[in-house]
């Protein structure tokens, strides 16, 4: 059972909203990369609500079974592009901060190489929202397995 409803308490959410927005909107990560980190993220932290919404999100989205069926091994298989593989690296290392320096110098310059300056800001920034998301709707115990895709993202 629910603790309490995350949509009531929208208004004091809006700060975190208004940054998930501004990130899909800016056009700097493919909104298929942004699916594939948002899952793996929500994976990690194991929050069933995220995981529910985007995996319907991303498969309005054309993303294949396959893809997101093996995302935890994302390691072990080439379903994934450079970019792709970058990306979800980025985002586990930003998940599981696990020391002062988390982000290793090699993953950086690796970074690089596929994102610009912009775009590896906007990956951290979708990555920050996503965990606050995350830990939002574990603290609320919100029940996944009800999302609705809004049809303007299914057609």
């Amino acid at each position: 059972m629910s603790r309490f409803s995350v949509q009531k308490h929208y208004p004091a959410m809006q700060p975190l909203l208004a940054l998930s927005m501004q990130v899909h909107d800016g056009g700097r990560l493919e909104p298929e990369l942004q699916q594939l980190v948002l899952m793996r993220v929500s994976q990690i932290n194991g929050c069933a609500f995220c995981l529910d919404m985007h995996s319907k999100d991303a498969r309005a989205a054309g993303e294949t079974e396959q893809r997101l069926y093996v995302l935890p091994a994302w390691r072990e298989t080439t379903l994934y592009s450079e970019r792709e593989q970058v990306a979800l690296a980025w985002a586990e290392e930003l998940t599981e901060l696990d020391s002062h320096d988390a982000v290793p110098d090699a993953l950086y310059e690796r970074a690089k190489k596929v994102f610009d300056e912009d775009a590896l800001v906007d990956l951290t920034l979708l990555v920050v929202a996503i965990n606050g998301w995350n830990r939002i709707n574990i603290a609320a115990r919100t029940i996944g397995g009800h999302y609705r895709v809004p049809k303007a993202k299914a057609a």
